[in-house]
């Protein structure tokens, strides 16, 4: 056995790497009932398309989840410890709360429904602040690259329960056992964090909610500089921004193709959320090897490649008659920019990890991860009017611009051949 694969055995094949499955697991079924199920929902039930579009706001606790994270670094609940606590709470806050859908009539009870589906962000979003602080806490620097790899796979997988499974029950189940039997998915991500041990302290905990609010963001900031904490932060915000510019519209893109939405929906399906996950394992695997900054290097450049693959079908289309080399034609956009996607994802949610110091994890992850949100929820929203302005192919030409600049910052942020801790 050479000491490459045991090395790379060792890391894969660990109680560590199984609770990442769990954390994963864990953070996305929340976030996908809400973008999958309860819009399903609302429709079945009569609710018109610009109500149900408004729901997209209840997104929002995941872009400002760094404003609470301090307390959750700062406050430890009586059971469990400070990590473990608050995973059960937010937890046990979840099932209730999902489960809660099914109490109410959409026509009836619209606020009603949309003040739950804020209570359901604001718990994912906090179980995600210490689902994220306790997985950099367990993984050692060199695991860090497989372990969120494993964490964002086990993520999309669940989208399979609010996205399929739910669906499926719907049509033989009344809407309330269909919202609690998704809830009871959580139970998985319960038992994990009963099992589990808390992890070793690094540092003493903050002593005052000062302290927990002011220390981690004084100590990124003079880490390096201020100019290089600068750098940082807009390396975190454009790396993946020309990304996901270009996938915002990916839908209505598809329709004015000529693609039919039942062939969308079978493509999108299996070419998109297969190659995603094989993407991230493969890229997981791989950084055992480069190490996080030539994997930011190697995945970036497929990432932006990937965008160019939109603006070939858009000049290839509109198409008139959609046949097998059409389909074709989609499958391969949609899978290879979801290959790049999982790539791409893997080492940078590695990088934020490796970037946040041990002892300020929770508020240091929560400001990154918040940061790198924004270009989804807020600078999304203006892609409708680039491409009425420009058209699809330009459109998608300026995606893969904006790509370059996260790219070039790499030189400062993750040199190639920079030394990385073990």
């Amino acid at each position: 056995m050479t000491e490459t694969t045991h090395t790379l055995k060792s890391t894969v094949f660990t109680r560590t790497m199984l609770t990442c499955v769990f954390t994963g697991f864990a953070s996305g079924l929340p976030l996908y009932t809400l973008i999958n199920l309860v819009p399903a929902w609302l429709r079945s039930e009569g609710v018109d398309l610009k109500s149900i579009g408004l729901f997209a706001l209840i997104q929002l606790p995941f872009t400002w989840k760094f404003l609470w994270a301090p307390l959750m670094d700062r406050f430890v609940p009586p059971w469990l410890g400070r990590r473990r606590g608050w995973m059960l709470g937010t937890q046990l806050a979840l099932i209730a709360t999902m489960a809660g859908f099914g109490l109410y009539a959409p026509q009836q009870d619209i606020w009603s429904i949309a003040a739950l589906a804020v209570g359901v962000a604001f718990f994912s979003a906090s179980q995600d602040i210490v689902l994220d602080a306790y997985r950099r806490e367990i993984l050692q620097n060199h695991e860090l690259g497989l372990g969120n790899t494993v964490h964002i796979n086990a993520y999309r997988l669940a989208s399979l329960i609010p996205g399929s499974l739910a669906l499926i029950l719907a049509d033989h189940l009344p809407w309330a056992t269909v919202f609690a039997v998704t809830a009871l998915f959580m139970l998985p991500g319960v038992a994990m964090t009963l099992v589990v041990s808390e992890p070793k302290l690094v540092g003493a905990a903050p002593r005052t909610l000062r302290e927990a609010v002011v220390e981690p963001f004084h100590e990124f900031i003079t880490r390096s500089g201020w100019k290089a904490a600068l750098t940082i932060l807009a390396f975190i915000f454009l790396y993946k921004l020309g990304d996901s510019m270009a996938t915002a519209l990916a839908t209505p893109f598809y329709l004015d193709m000529g693609f039919s939405k039942t062939e969308i929906g079978l493509v999108a399906k299996h070419a998109g959320l297969w190659p995603a996950v094989f993407g991230g394992l493969l890229g997981g695997v791989w950084m055992v090897k480069l190490g996080i900054n030539r994997a930011l290097w190697a995945f970036g450049v497929i990432q932006v490649v990937s965008i160019v693959g939109f603006a070939w079908l858009a000049a290839e289309g509109p198409f008139q008659d959609i046949g097998a080399d059409e389909l074709t034609m989609l499958a391969a956009v949609i899978g290879f920019e979801a290959l790049g996607v999982g790539l791409g994802t893997a080492a940078f949610v590695a990088y934020i990890a490796r970037t946040t110091h041990p002892a300020y994890t929770a508020t240091q992850f929560a400001l990154f991860t918040s940061l790198a949100a924004v270009p989804r929820t807020v600078t999304n929203a203006g892609t409708g009017f680039l491409v009425e302005a420009f058209g699809w192919v330009p459109f998608f030409w300026l995606c893969t611009a904006l790509a370059l600049p996260g790219m070039a910052l790499l030189w400062k942020v993750a040199p190639w051949g920079a030394e990385e801790d073990a």
